[in-house]
C-alpha cells in the first residue's frame, strides 16, 4: 500500500471516485473494439484514404462540439452534460458501427462521436473540480490504468475473430460496447453529484444563451494568452493528439497489411501495450512526476520516437518481425501512456479554475482544429506507403522534444508538482 497511486485510489471520495470506479466499463467496451477499427473498415470495402477521411471527419466534428462544450457544460451542469453526451457520443455510434455496411455509416458515426468533446469537458470537470490539487496527476493516472487494465482482456477479442472471422466478431464487440457504455452512463449519473463550481456556473449562466456565452471566448483567449504554462500544455497536446490519431488509425493497417500479421493477433499486441503502460503508471510515473514534468515529458517523447522507428523498420518476412514489433510496442506503451497522462494533467493544472469549463473547451477546440486535417493527410500518405504516416509522427515527436527543452530552459525550476506557470 506504499505506492502513491494505490493511496490515491483508496482515498478517492465523491465525484472523483464515481468517475474513476466506472472507468473500467469504458475499457471493457471500446478498448476491445479499437484494435480492429481500421481493418474493420477495410474489410467492409473502404480504402486507406477513406479510413483517414473518417478520422478527419471525427476530428472536425470534435472541433464543432468543442466550441460549444464550455457553455453547454456550464448551463446543463457537469453531471447532466456527461450523461446526455456520453450516450450520444458512444452508445448511439456503437449501434451504427454494429450495423455498418460502408463509408456513410462510419461518416454518420464519426459526426455523432465528435460530441465526445462536450462530455470530455464535462466529465473532466466532474472528475477533478472537487478533488484536491495534489491528487490530480494521480487521478488521471488511475483513469488511464483502468483503461489499460481492460486492454488485458484483448485475447477475448482474438478468440472471437479466430472463431467467427473479422466482421462478425467486431459486430459483436460493438454490440457489447453499446450495452456497457450505456450502463456506464446510468451508473455514473446515479452515483455522482453536481460539483460545487458547477452549481455556481449553472446559476451564473441561467439567463444567458449559448451564443452569449460563446461570445465570451475572446476574454478566455486573453486568459490563456497570459499563461505560459497553458500555452506550453496546448502545444504539447496538439502534437500528442496528432501522433495518437495517426498511430491509432494506421498502426493496425501497417501491421496487418504490410507486415502481414494475422488479424487475431492484433489484440494481443494491444494487451502488451496495456501491460507496459500499467507498469509505467504504477511504478515510474509517481517517481518521475514527484517534482518536475521535464524529465517524464522528454522520456515520453524519446520512447515514442524509438517505438515508431522500430515499427517502420520491422522486417516483412520471417519470424523476426514479431520480437521487433513487441519491442516497438514496449517503447510505444511507455511513450503514449506518459504523454496521455502528462498532457491531460498539464491542461488541468494550468486551466483557470474560475473559468475551467470554457478554458478547457477552447483548448480542446484548438487542439482538434489543428489536428483534424492529419487523419486525411495520413490516409493519403498511407496510400503511397504504409510507412509514411509514422515518418510524419517522427517529425512531430521530435518537435515535442525540442519544445519541452526550450520551455524548461527559459523558466525557473518548479516549486510544486506539475506547476508550469
Amino acid at each position: 500500500m506504499n505506492n502513491s497511486l494505490i493511496k490515491t485510489f483508496t482515498g478517492l471520495r465523491g465525484n472523483p471516485r464515481a468517475c474513476v470506479y466506472t472507468e473500467p466499463l469504458w475499457g471493457l467496451s471500446m478498448n476491445l473494439c479499437f484494435p480492429f477499427a481500421s481493418v474493420y473498415m477495410l474489410a467492409l470495402g473502404m480504402n486507406d484514404s477513406q479510413v483517414g477521411l473518417v478520422a478527419t471527419i471525427f476530428m472536425v466534428s470534435q472541433v464543432l462540439f468543442a466550441f460549444i462544450s464550455g457553455p453547454v457544460t456550464d448551463k446543463m451542469g457537469r453531471r447532466k452534460a456527461t450523461a446526455v453526451f456520453d450516450f450520444i457520443a458512444w452508445s448511439i455510434p456503437c449501434l451504427i458501427w454494429w450495423r455498418a455496411e460502408g463509408f456513410w455509416f462510419f461518416f454518420a458515426a464519426a459526426l455523432l462521436s465528435g460530441s465526445m468533446k462536450i462530455t470530455q469537458n464535462s466529465w473532466e470537470c466532474l472528475l477533478i473540480e472537487d478533488a484536491e490539487k495534489d491528487q490530480i496527476t494521480g487521478i488521471y493516472s488511475l483513469v488511464i490504468v483502468f483503461g489499460q487494465l481492460c486492454g488485458l482482456l484483448a485475447p477475448i477479442a482474438s478468440i472471437l475473430v479466430s472463431r467467427l472471422t473479422l466482421v462478425p466478431a467486431v459486430k459483436i464487440l460493438y454490440l457489447n460496447a453499446f450495452v456497457l457504455m450505456t450502463a456506464k452512463v446510468v451508473i455514473l449519473y446515479i452515483f455522482s453529484r453536481e460539483t460545487q463550481r458547477g452549481v455556481i456556473r449553472m446559476e451564473e449562466t441561467r439567463e444567458k444563451s449559448l451564443v452569449t456565452l460563446a461570445a465570451g471566448y475572446i476574454g478566455i483567449l486573453r486568459i490563456i494568452g497570459r499563461s505560459p504554462g497553458t500555452i506550453f500544455a496546448l502545444a504539447l497536446s496538439i502534437l500528442s493528439s496528432i501522433v495518437a490519431m495517426l498511430n491509432s488509425t494506421f498502426w493496425q493497417v501497417i501491421v496487418n497489411k504490410k507486415l502481414l500479421v494475422p488479424e487475431p493477433f492484433l489484440p494481443l499486441f494491444a494487451a502488451l501495450k496495456s501491460v507496459v503502460a500499467i507498469i509505467f503508471l504504477f511504478y515510474l510515473a509517481p517517481r518521475l512526476t514527484k517534482e518536475y514534468f521535464k524529465l517524464p515529458l522528454l522520456t515520453a517523447f524519446a520512447c515514442f520516437f524509438i517505438g515508431q522507428i522500430l515499427l517502420i523498420s520491422a522486417p516483412v518476412q520471417g519470424f523476426l518481425k514479431y520480437p521487433v514489433l513487441c519491442v516497438s510496442i514496449i517503447f510505444d506503451g511507455f511513450g503514449s501512456g506518459a504523454l496521455t497522462m502528462l498532457t491531460a494533467s498539464l491542461i488541468a493544472l494550468n486551466a483557470n479554475p474560475e473559468e475551467r469549463a470554457r478554458v478547457m473547451a477552447l483548448l480542446y477546440m484548438i487542439i482538434m482544429a489543428v489536428s483534424s486535417p492529419f487523419g486525411w493527410i495520413g490516409g493519403l500518405l498511407s496510400d503511397l506507403s504504409r510507412n509514411l504516416p509514422f515518418v510524419l509522427n517522427l517529425c512531430f515527436l521530435a518537435a515535442g522534444f525540442y519544445i519541452t527543452v526550450i520551455f524548461f530552459s527559459k523558466k525557473q525550476p518548479e516549486k510544486q508538482p506539475g506547476k508550469t506557470n
